[in-house]
Parts: structure tokens; C-alpha cells; sequence
């Protein structure tokens, strides 16, 4: 029972208990006294100075409980959360050894150790740099010729979820809805014809011709789904996708092998937090008043095996209807010129669902985010009903609920910098509370937070902060 309670907590509780024990001590000694005197006249006496010893050690206790909690437990939190920080989120920022120094030796060697850490991991890197830098060429050339080939590719996996696709394929998913890794192919295509190949594959080893229905009704594309030999899997070709591409849309080739490894069908809550993807997102808006205020700009990233995907992002300005405030203008820079043609909430929130399905939605302070997205749920003809992780709460979780949780302190104690030009911009908040993310996760791991379920519920211990954000 008490590993689970923080160390704060648990050393409250032990000054607690010496408090409890220091009266139940005192109280006996007074009735034992007052036994032996056996004058009841004295009584009222024996209470008063019980009392008077009552309130006397309830606050020398507390006043030393304030004093070891300010300079011990705090600091001890603070240490660890840095050391986690250095060692499984790349951190390099220092160790803050003023705020310990109350702790002995123990910072100076918990900081030695640190660097002797962080030069054995430099050797290691430097060690690797040749060969990442090769294999870095070796992928640009290939996203290169890849890109040159007039044909659109994309790789699925045996559950049909898209685990590569290359700027041509991109092309022909975007005619559907935004292109995204680790993606249902059946967002974009109509299931039967894809299954019943599929099947066909699976039968006879060999390429299969078909004809695809995008997911709309409204394209057909004449497609080759080609066997990937021992990987699982498949190559879907679209043979006929060359007079649809315009030749200076061409982006780069998107992939993550590792999902071509299927995983089992578990309730959310025990999926592990390295198999789940998260879409990242904030917004900008006429105000802070989330019952009447309007959203004016919406940013998102995707984070799939716990890292950004390039190029698979959301910047959009949304019309809020209404005339956005000068005093907001000056702080995200959105005017109402900006948003004139933009689309409405309705429109832009039903790309931005569409774009998180089938995720965990991430934002700092998310309640605040969210509140505008389902206020306005009828009008895009969606429900909102997304799994969602709120990086206030896992800052509370990693750092202790005494600290400061604003995005840019967060980014501060992770080494993460955002530049000025983009702070305040809905894209720009969201790519580093994506990066944020990305650092926290495996610092989350280390805590023995290894599956969603596990990450909310410690989250939940920390709920109230997001009650006085709000």
C-alpha cells in the first residue's frame, strides 16, 4: 500500500504518526500523574496542561515537518525526476544541486554519476554516428528514387494498417483524407474489394489484380497488391495514379516497419503505451472562455512508436464567425483578414477528428482544448470520444504536482526549445508538446507505467491541477 503513495505523502504521514504517538505519550503520562497524585481537585489543571503540551508538539512537529518537506522531500522528488529526465529522455540540462544541498553528498555524487553516464553514452554515440550517417544516405537516396517513380506505393500490414506510403501514395490518400501512418487502409478504400484480394493473396502467393473504391464513393483505382515475400504483409501499387499527381506535390517517403508486427486486440487500457499512437494538438482561439469563445487556428502532429512523424501534420486556420479581439491577435497573431475564405468550426473539426481517429489525443491543459471541440460536436457530426492523456497531468506525475506545469517550464526542464516565432501558434504548441511527449514516454516506462490504464490512473491522482487551471 505505501509504495504506491508519493514520497511526500508518505513522509506527511510519518510526522503524522510521530504527532499521534507525541499526544498519546503525553495524555497517558498526564493521567498517570494525576492517578498518582489522587487529588481531584486538580483535574482542570492536568487537562490544561495537556492541552497546552497538545498544541505545543502538534506545531514544533509541523513546523519541522514544513522544513524537511521544503528541504528534503522536495528536493529528493526534484533530483529524481531530473535523473530520469537525463537518462531515458536525452536531457543534458544540470542537476540542480542548490536545491539539494541539503541532502548531504548525495546530489554532488548523484550528479557525477550523471556525467559519467552522459560521457559513456557520447563515446557510444560517436561510435555510431559513422553508421547512422550512412544509413541516413542511403535512406535519402532511397525516399529519392522512390519519389521518381511514377507509380503510387504504399505497404500494409495483415491487419491492414498502413505502414509506409511514398509521396505518390500520399497523393491518392489525400483525395480521400489527410495521409497517416498506422492508419485503417479501410479510411481510405472500401473494405470488400481489399479483403476479398487480400484473400486471394494469401491463397495463391501470387500478385493479385483488383479494382479499389475509395472510401467516399467517388474514385476507383486499378491496383496490384504484390506479396512482400517472408515479411508480413503487403505492396499496394495504384497503377493508374500518375495523371492525378501533380509533379511538384512530391513529398518524402513515410514509414515505420515495426507495425508491420501486428498487436492482439486488447481493451485500450492495456495496450502498452509503446503500441499506441498519439495525435498531439492545439488550438488558438477569440478568447479563454470556452462557452462562448471561438477556435481561430488548429495544430496537430502524429507521435506512432513513440516518434513525430514528419510530414504528417495539421496547420489550419479555422473562420470563428465572430470578430477576433485585437488583445488576442497580439498573442497568436491571427487577424480576421487571416481567416477570411478559412473553413468553419464545423468543417475544420471534422478534418481534425478524422485526423486523430483511432488515436490517444494529446494536449497541454486538454480540457481547455477539448471544451471548444465538443461544444461545437453537432454541428461536425461527430462525437469526440477519443481516448485523451493531458501533458499537465504526466508533467504532475514525473516532476511532483508542487512544481510549475506551464508548457514552457515543461519544455525548460526537458531541454527542449521552442522557438519565439512559433510560441503561440497552434502548430508550433503542439510540435513541442509532441517532442515533450516523446521525452516523457519512456521516463513514464522507467516508472513502471508501462500500459495507458497504468498512466491514468496515476494522472487521476493529480486531476485537481487541471481544476485550478480552469
Amino acid at each position: 500500500m505505501l509504495k504506491t503513495l508519493s514520497l511526500r505523502l508518505r513522509i506527511f504521514l510519518f510526522f503524522c504518526l510521530l504527532a499521534i504517538g507525541g499526544l498519546v505519550v503525553s495524555a497517558i503520562a498526564m493521567w498517570v500523574s494525576y492517578a498518582r497524585v489522587a487529588d481531584p481537585a486538580l483535574i482542570n489543571a492536568f487537562v490544561f496542561a495537556e492541552i497546552l503540551i497538545a498544541f505545543g508538539l502538534v506545531a514544533m512537529i509541523a513546523g519541522v515537518w514544513l522544513l524537511f518537506d521544503d528541504n528534503v522531500a522536495k528536493p529528493i522528488e526534484r533530483l529524481s525526476a531530473q535523473l530520469r529526465a537525463r537518462a531515458h529522455a536525452g536531457v543534458s540540462t544540470d542537476l540542480d544541486l542548490q536545491a539539494a544541498r541539503y541532502l548531504g553528498d548525495l546530489a554532488p555524487a548523484a550528479a557525477g554519476l550523471a556525467e559519467q553516464l552522459a560521457e559513456t553514452a557520447m563515446s557510444t554515440a560517436e561510435a555510431v554516428a559513422a553508421e547512422t550517417a550512412h544509413l541516413a544516405a542511403e535512406k535519402q537516396r532511397l525516399t529519392a528514387l522512390l519519389t521518381e517513380i511514377p507509380v503510387a506505393m504504399l505497404l500494409a500490414s495483415p491487419n491492414h494498417q498502413i505502414v509506409l506510403y511514398d509521396a505518390q501514395a500520399a497523393e491518392v490518400l489525400a483525395q480521400i483524407a489527410h495521409p497517416r501512418l498506422n492508419a485503417s487502409l479501410f479510411d481510405y478504400l472500401e473494405r470488400g474489394p481489399v479483403v476479398e484480394a487480400y484473400a486471394k493473396l494469401a491463397q495463391t502467393g501470387m500478385d493479385v489484380y483488383c479494382t479499389l473504391t475509395g472510401a467516399d464513393g467517388q474514385q476507383t483505382y486499378t491496383a496490384r497488391m504484390k506479396p512482400l515475400g517472408d515479411a508480413p504483409g503487403y505492396m499496394l501499387i495504384f497503377e493508374d495514379s500518375v495523371a492525378r499527381i501533380p509533379p511538384e506535390a512530391a513529398r518524402p517517403l513515410v514509414y515505420d516497419f515495426d507495425l508491420l508486427d501486428t498487436r492482439g486486440d486488447d481493451a485500450f487500457e492495456n495496450l502498452a503505451l509503446s503500441d499506441l499512437c498519439f495525435v498531439v494538438f492545439d488550438t488558438e482561439t477569440t478568447g479563454l472562455l470556452p462557452h462562448k469563445d471561438e477556435i481561430v487556428q488548429i495544430g496537430a502532429v502524429r507521435v506512432v512508436n513513440g516518434k513525430i512523424v514528419d510530414g504528417e501534420r495539421l496547420d489550419m486556420l479555422v473562420d470563428p464567425g465572430i470578430p477576433i479581439p485585437a488583445a488576442s491577435t497580439k498573442v497568436h497573431k491571427v487577424n480576421n483578414q487571416m481567416v477570411l475564405g478559412a473553413p468553419d468550426i464545423a468543417e475544420a473539426g471534422r478534418q481534425f477528428h478524422h485526423f486523430a481517429r483511432d488515436a490517444v489525443i494529446v494536449a497541454h491543459n486538454a480540457p481547455f482544448d477539448m471544451a471548444f471541440l465538443r461544444r461545437h460536436a453537432k454541428r461536425m457530426g461527430v462525437e469526440w470520444q477519443h481516448p485523451i492523456l493531458d501533458t499537465v497531468l504526466l508533467s504532475a506525475v514525473l516532476f511532483g504536482a508542487s512544481e510549475t506545469h506551464t508548457l514552457d517550464a515543461l519544455c525548460d526542464r526537458l531541454g527542449i526549445t521552442i522557438p519565439e516565432t512559433l510560441r503561440h501558434t497552434a502548430l508550433g504548441d503542439a510540435v513541442a508538446t509532441a517532442e515533450a511527449l516523446v521525452r516523457m514516454l519512456p521516463m513514464l516506462m522507467a516508472r513502471d507505467l508501462k500500459t495507458f490504464g497504468d498512466v491514468i490512473s496515476e494522472t487521476r491522482k493529480h486531476g485537481r491541477l487541471l481544476e485550478d487551471l480552469n
